[in-house]
């Protein structure tokens, strides 16, 4: 079989994943088996893939396509979700590139543009995962506004409307001045911001008499600074006295009703129930007073704008004070506001500053800075807004879902988000549902002329409903809520309606393979979609929606920064692709990538990835480029045939038996540890396991000890026999090994392709069909996931000791600068054993040995070191410059005495010792008595050369 000398991903990606879909591999349907499931968490369908998703998609690729190894029906559910904000947003931008003003269009005529950009755009992410490898069950791929889905949609809302978990009223929310809408409090990102503390005065319209009197309790003259000392200002033109408000919203003066101060501050006492007038309006307001007022912020003094504050509208509920809206839904200044009308937010804050600044009222400006909530779907700085909504109760409708977590009947991964999730669930605030677009499921209410309203899957319904309330309307006025619903008030139902368990809640389908199995996702939508997925499986299905959520990391780059495209900091995944091919991204996403812990991303992890697939194809060719000695062959084995042949046979090397032993048993015992790994979700941990396996274990020992000579070599036994039946002309050299070598070689191969194949799926892919002919469906992918077996357990013990001793011998001679091709002669100060002696064939090969030696007594002139308390020699006399090698030993001596030194200095610290864990000064012991060892050896090598 010809393979090629390099691997060429670009060639073998295409086309197997072509394979497996023609094949059907990925799809599932209800049978006998044991299901494995998994919903993905679905993407905006604005959205194309970014390093978040191949990170979070790649991971749910390694557990389907083990799962399937094992045997398991897996069903990976692909879809995506609609975002109304998102995809509103974009919606908008075609229509103004074509001239178009959504205002101008009615609501049937947007929502066609809508679908038109949804059926271009809304497939992109989805097709980019197949480059990735997803072997998602296409033929599931679900939207949130399916025709299915929306009906679910709209019929929990009406149900949980009828159960009274959904109330309408007027609250504040967080308002989304870019898409005007309201949005909830998880889609809001808060982040540092720069600004100014400007502190107001605020006339007091009517000074207390005893104002004279008391020139240094609450207003005096003394007031220069401001500040939180509370002292007042000096009386301005006409006598009048001022309080003094810090605060970094001046644009919002317009809305104060009033001036609250804490209720036992001296300084303000005698002001109580007097009025002050609200700058740049001339508006006469009280001074009230309010146990939640900071003393120490500012002056003391805060201004109250009920309409723009969630603090200050609870103050104006208390105090029965009026709501004055100043911004409209856009974030322009509205009538109500008086000055500055219709100008941006933050153009009015300039303007308003400037302008008290003309009129005196600016006592000074500090640099401040805060936390600002911005919109997580447009980046706008959030107001909050007195808005009438529709929300849904959550305190008793989430307590199963808080329940569920605490008990572990659904685990979250890592378990340091428990205390998170705990800590939202018990301090839940009701979900504001509605949002002010038109992209989306529109809420089932319906109002009459007069503003009642019932809720309604139709207008017919609708109508039979207000005439039971004997409600006087025309049929012809009556219109239906304008407003859709949160996305998230979709994708919670997500793996009951993907598997149409709403409205079919018995089908085969949702009976089978609900509740899923694994949920990966990130922690930033712990709450606001795991949360609310948990609160609304045990509402609709009584139990849990998965078992298992896993929380991968974000994605940063080398300086820690979030990749993000406004950043320019994060590379195009299809791109990166392009160069280190899908299965060395995957391997490089994966490598540093820890449950929960975020991912250092660096493009050379990816070239890593790509390093180890070309890694494993050299490897493939290396041993495909050895050949079956021609003679008639049987699996002869020494310790199972004595005498080692039989007629005809081609001896197997008691080398090679060693070999095949010992990786036999190494890779049972490394299979029961990625498997254990699997289980613990480590599956970070599992690749690196999986990948030192082949790497270090496979290609760097095991084939390096199993590797033929040349058959026209001294050790290949000279030259092979003829291809040619007649015998003819002589056969350039040729590899040649014993059919048991040989095939058990590709058996370890083929388990170690399987053991890969999550992580790697198309090179492995490749590679299991160039070992041999298949058949049809005989995929990796579909291949029986390796079993663990049972071997001798010493065997590995007593190769680890074999490896430590080959890898000194190699020391010696990078060390010395001896060549690699100079046998040596190797000394060991042991009593000949027949364990030792069976290493023999291996030292002698993996070591370039003339010959092995046992000694009792220590070789002068000799290199030596000690492996497992074992001393070994290897004389040098000829090879190495005496002095410089004397030179070297004492700078060693040197070194570890110092190094002794601050050990000793340690443990002859009492107090150290008294304090310090148990395990940490038993460690310090042990340095003590290797270094102690080590001096004691280095100065014996040192005192046969000096002999």
């Amino acid at each position: 079989m010809d393979i090629p000398k390099t691997y060429d991903p670009s060639l073998v990606e295409d086309k197997w994943y072509k394979y497996w879909m023609e094949h059907k591999f990925f799809k599932s349907v209800p049978d006998e088996r044991e299901p494995y499931t998994i919903v993905i968490p679905p993407p905006n369908v604005t959205g194309v893939l970014h390093m978040g998703h191949m990170l979070n998609n790649t991971i749910q690729d390694i557990l389907i396509r083990r799962a399937r190894m094992l045997g398991k029906n897996a069903c990976w559910v692909p879809g995506t979700d609609h975002a109304s904000i998102a995809t509103e947003a974009k919606v908008v931008h075609m229509l103004r590139e074509r001239g178009i003003k959504k205002s101008d269009l009615s609501r049937e005529d947007f929502m066609k543009y809508a679908w038109e950009w949804k059926e271009k755009y809304g497939g992109i992410i989805l097709e980019q995962l197949k480059k990735l490898g997803a072997s998602c069950d296409w033929d599931r791929t679900s939207f949130t506004m399916d025709k299915g889905y929306y009906n679910d949609v709209i019929n929990v809302f009406i149900d949980l409307y009828n159960k009274g978990y959904i109330y309408r009223g007027l609250r504040m929310v967080n308002w989304d001045p870019v898409a005007k809408t309201a949005v909830s409090d998880e889609e809001v990102i808060f982040k540092q911001v720069n600004s100014k503390l400007v502190y107001v005065k605020y006339k007091v319209a009517s000074p207390p008499d005893s104002y004279r009197d008391h020139p240094k309790e609450g207003l005096s003259t003394a007031q220069t600074s401001g500040g939180p000392t509370g002292e007042a200002i000096p009386p301005l033109g006409g006598g009048g006295a001022y309080l003094v408000v810090a605060t970094v919203r001046a644009e919002t003066i317009m809305g104060d009703v009033a001036v609250a101060v804490h209720p036992d501050d001296e300084r303000y006492k005698h002001l109580h129930g007097k009025k002050v007038i609200v700058p740049l309006v001339n508006r006469a307001v009280p001074v009230i007073t309010d146990e939640g007022i900071d003393r120490e912020f500012g002056t003391g003094c805060l201004k109250v704008t009920p309409a723009h504050d969630i603090v200050d509208y609870e103050i104006g509920l208390k105090n029965n004070l009026p709501v004055i809206d100043t911004l409209n839904e856009d974030g322009t200044i509205s009538a109500a506001g008086q000055v500055f009308v219709g100008m941006d937010r933050f153009a009015a804050r300039k303007a308003a500053m400037k302008k008290l600044e003309e009129d005196g009222l600016i006592e000074k400006m500090e640099d401040y800075s805060h936390q600002v909530g911005h919109s997580e779907r447009t980046d706008a700085v959030i107001e909050p807004r007195l808005s009438m909504q529709w929300f849904l109760k959550m305190k008793d409708i989430s307590k199963p879902a808080l329940d569920a977590v605490l008990n572990g009947e659904v685990n979250i991964i890592p378990n340091k988000f428990i205390n998170t999730y705990k800590h939202w669930m018990e301090n839940v605030r009701d979900w504001c549902l509605s949002r002010q677009l038109w992209w989306g499921q529109r809420i089932p209410a319906w109002y009459d002329a007069d503003g009642n309203y019932v809720v309604a899957k139709t207008e017919q319904e609708a109508i039979s409903k207000f005439e039971i309330q004997n409600s006087k309307f025309k049929i012809g006025e009556l219109k239906q809520d304008e407003d859709v619903l949160d996305t998230w008030a979709s994708s919670w139902l997500w793996p009951i309606s993907v598997f149409d368990g709403m409205e079919n809640p018995d089908n085969a389908d949702i009976k089978y393979y609900y509740p899923t199995n694994d949920l990966i996702t990130a922690p930033e939508i712990l709450f606001f979609w795991v949360a609310r997925m948990i609160i609304a499986g045990y509402e609709y299905r009584g139990e849990k929606p998965f078992t298992n959520v896993y929380l991968t990391g974000i994605v940063r780059d080398k300086l820690g920064r979030k990749m993000s495209k406004s950043l320019g900091n994060s590379p195009d995944p299809l791109e990166l692709i392009t160069k280190y091919s899908a299965d060395g991204v995957r391997v490089g996403m994966l490598l540093c990538s820890p449950a929960g812990n975020d991912l250092p991303f660096d493009e050379a992890h990816c070239e890593q990835g790509r390093n180890f697939a070309n890694k494993i194809w050299n490897a493939f060719r290396l041993i495909k480029g050895w050949r079956p000695h021609p003679l008639p062959l049987s699996p002869v084995r020494t310790d199972v045939h004595p005498g080692g042949k039989g007629e005809g046979s081609f001896e197997t090397p008691a080398k090679n038996i060693m070999a095949i032993d010992w990786f036999a048993a190494k890779l049972s015992a490394e299979i029961e540890n990625i498997n254990d790994l699997y289980s613990k979700y480590r599956i970070s941990e599992a690749l690196m396991a999986s990948y030192k396996l082949m790497w270090d274990d496979f290609c760097a020992w095991y084939l390096e000890m199993i590797k033929p000579a040349p058959s026209n070599s001294p050790e290949g036994g000279g030259q092979a026999p003829s291809d040619s039946p007649e015998g003819g002309e002589k056969q350039p050299s040729k590899f040649f090994i014993d059919a048991y070598t040989y095939n058990s070689t590709i058996e370890f191969f083929e388990e170690l392709l399987k053991v890969l194949h999550p992580f790697m799926p198309f090179i492995t892919e490749e590679l299991w069909h160039l070992i041999g002919e298949r058949d049809e469906k005989d995929c990796i992918m579909v291949a029986e996931w390796p079993e663990a077996i049972t071997s001798d357990p010493g065997i590995l013990k007593r190769f680890e000791a074999l490896m430590d001793s080959i890898i000194q011998v190699r020391n010696v001679r990078n060390e010395r600068n001896i060549s690699p091709k100079d046998a040596l002669e190797l000394y060991i100060r042991i009593p000949e054993n027949p364990v030792s002696k069976s290493f023999e064939p291996l030292m002698m090969k993996m070591c370039n040995l003339s010959a092995i030696h046992y000694t009792n007594d220590k070789v002068e002139n000799a290199a030596s070191f000690i492996s497992n308390n074992i001393d070994f020699f290897i004389p040098l006399a000829g090879r190495i410059n005496i002095e410089d090698e004397k030179a070297k030993l004492q700078k060693d001596i040197d070194y570890n005495k110092g190094f002794l030194k601050s050990v000793q200095s340690k443990l002859s610290n009492e107090r150290f010792v008294a304090n310090a864990k148990p395990e940490v000064v038993d460690s310090e012991r042990k340095k003590e008595a290797d270094a102690l060892s080590k001096i004691k050896t280095l100065e014996e090598q040192l005192e046969m050369l000096m002999k």
